[in-house]
């Protein structure tokens, strides 16, 4: 029989806070957390507006750490203070006998241009326009004598998706398997299950896994404006996200960290830790389709719920609540109602679903684990969140979508779906502890 893996800490540094309770509050309350950019100058943007991450500094977080990570990047700061927030709620800080071989880090986590401003200014000084018969060409020479005045080593390399695993490791002294993940907006749910896999099958008895992101910066607005992928209600910001509503126009790119501590059923029970969910079922699959589109019949969100429901010994009518991907655009909307009609047959508008991104935003990487959480949450406490900003039912998406006000509810199984660019697939099952 496979071990069985629970969650026992939890963190999250988020556009509506920092601490677990508060902005479960806010969730809860339907609070938005957009507002226009200030992490950069976006006026010529046809998105002026983000779901920034306020009031953050590393150091408040770390304490006497705070020395190894001073070079950390945008990204990995947020990985960092919710991994410690979630290692101290899962009492770990105090575990005296914890095997650091048996502790591991699997993350979904994705690049955050540190040094962006030198590397393109290095880039534009060292532009020969004269290079390759007038076409104009990178001259090396002098691009290296730029970047090797203007660009840290330590920086550049801070930006590598993997270097957020890699501060987790030197922070809890995690010597067990260290992993990152980086598929897109899919990321860190593929990451706590594959997390949940390495600890049943028995090569750690605790990992450190979730996401983070920050792609609130030029050029990462530039390249989902470009697919058309964001909401330009540049008017009304607050209510841009607006997932599964007639009038939605894109989605709100955010950014932050959502961090869970992992962990084998009896290994937690053994330190007198109280275990908070279980993590009951994985699927993860592949549209195999196109890279910016996701397949019109829904086949690999369905495979992925299948999978997922399959793994936990579940039927569709055993499951109470479904936190959605839900990111307010045409096609991921549209599809992953499709989807869970599919899966649910007569079921599927009995079921509550909801998408916090209607609060929060896109965290992309990170998006994943903060909805993961608010499924522990929701387990918990017997209220699931709302998608706010819903106001005019679309016909393409007919289900019970939890419309603007939380709803108490008894939740013993719930589901989260990510679905990432390049058709990658992954869908959680959590679980209240029984047994």
């Amino acid at each position: 029989m496979s071990r069985r893996v629970v969650v026992t800490g939890m963190g999250w540094i988020t556009p509506l806070g920092h601490d677990v309770e508060g902005v479960w509050q806010r969730l809860l309350g339907g609070h938005s957390g957009m507002a226009y950019t200030t992490l950069f100058d976006a006026t010529t943007f046809p998105t002026k507006f983000a779901a920034e991450v306020k009031d953050f500094r590393l150091q408040d977080f770390l304490g006497e750490s705070y020395g190894a990570h001073t070079d950390a990047s945008r990204n990995t700061s947020f990985a960092l203070a919710a991994a410690k927030l979630a290692w101290d709620g899962a009492g770990l800080s105090t575990a005296s006998d914890l095997d650091p071989t048996q502790v591991g880090v699997y993350l979904g986590g994705g690049e955050g241009p540190l040094d962006f401003d030198n590397f393109v200014e290095a880039a534009v000084k060292g532009w020969d326009h004269q290079a390759n018969s007038g076409q104009g060409g990178l001259d090396a020479v002098k691009w290296y004598q730029i970047a090797h005045r203007k660009l840290s080593p330590v920086r550049e390399l801070e930006q590598d998706p993997n270097m957020a695993a890699g501060h987790l490791a030197v922070l809890f002294n995690a010597q067990g398997p260290n992993l990152n993940t980086l598929t897109a907006c899919a990321a860190s749910t593929q990451a706590l299950g594959e997390a949940t896999c390495i600890i049943r099958r028995g090569d750690a008895d605790v990992m450190v896994s979730g996401g983070t992101h920050s792609m609130v910066h030029p050029f990462g607005a530039t390249g989902f404006n470009r697919l058309t992928a964001l909401s330009t209600r540049n008017e009304d910001c607050l209510k841009a996200s607006r997932p599964f509503d007639r009038n939605r126009d894109g989605f709100v790119l955010g950014e932050g960290a959502g961090m869970v501590i992992l962990e084998e059923l009896e290994h937690a029970r053994a330190r007198g830790a109280q275990p908070l969910a279980e993590i009951a079922g994985y699927g993860s699959t592949a549209d195999a389709f196109r890279i910016t589109d996701i397949h019109e019949d829904g086949r690999g969100a369905i495979a992925a719920i299948r999978a997922a429901l399959a793994d936990a010994g579940l039927q569709p009518k055993d499951i109470d609540y479904i936190s959605a991907h839900g990111t307010s655009t045409e096609e991921n909307d549209k599809i992953e109602s499709l989807a869970i009609r599919q899966v649910f047959c007569g079921e599927g508008r009995k079921v509550a679903i909801s998408s916090i991104k209607s609060m929060m935003g896109h965290l992309i990487a990170a998006a994943g684990a903060v909805e993961l959480i608010t499924c522990v949450l929701s387990v918990r406490d017997g209220v699931v969140p709302p998608t706010i900003n819903y106001e005019n039912p679309d016909p393409n998406c007919d289900l019970d979508y939890v419309p603007n006000q939380a709803r108490k509810m008894t939740v013993r199984h719930a589901l989260s779906n990510s679905f990432g660019f390049g058709g990658q697939n992954d869908t959680l099952v959590i679980s209240a502890v029984e047994g």
